[in-house]
């Protein structure tokens, strides 16, 4: 029995590149760039609120496809386009991760993206011991 297996986000995906959203490895859950994709449109949406906000509902979705929890979390990269998008994401961040005492490490960086897309993420989790 393979111990990797492909996690996905039903409407979100890499085109026709043949590339999971992420993986899971026994306890450990490593996903793809998620991107503030519109699951019904297959489209990024121009309003950056927008998509940071689907970015964040995605990576929910992931790791209740993963079989966890944003709980789960211990890393998130988060890629900007521009520095002018961090202030969105910390607001969602905060609704994420409410407790200061329990928040993932976060790593944030500035470079090109691709599609239109202003904000995407990268996360490593450990799931719990079933």
């Amino acid at each position: 029995m393979n111990r990797r297996k492909s996690i996905e986000i039903e409407g979100v995906n890499h085109g026709t590149t043949p590339i999971p959203q992420g993986a899971k490895i026994d306890r450990f859950v490593f996903s793809s760039a998620i991107a503030g994709i519109d699951p019904d449109t297959g489209e990024i949406p121009e309003d950056p609120a927008k998509q940071v906000e689907l970015v964040f509902r995605h990576v929910r979705s992931f790791m209740e496809n993963a079989g966890g929890t944003p709980d789960d979390i211990g890393k998130m990269t988060v890629y900007l386009q521009d520095e002018q998008y961090r202030d969105l994401v910390n607001q969602e961040w905060v609704k994420m991760f409410p407790d200061a005492e329990s928040r993932p490490a976060r790593h944030s960086t500035v470079t090109n993206l691709r599609r239109g897309a202003l904000v995407q993420v990268e996360i490593t989790a450990v799931l719990r011991e079933s």
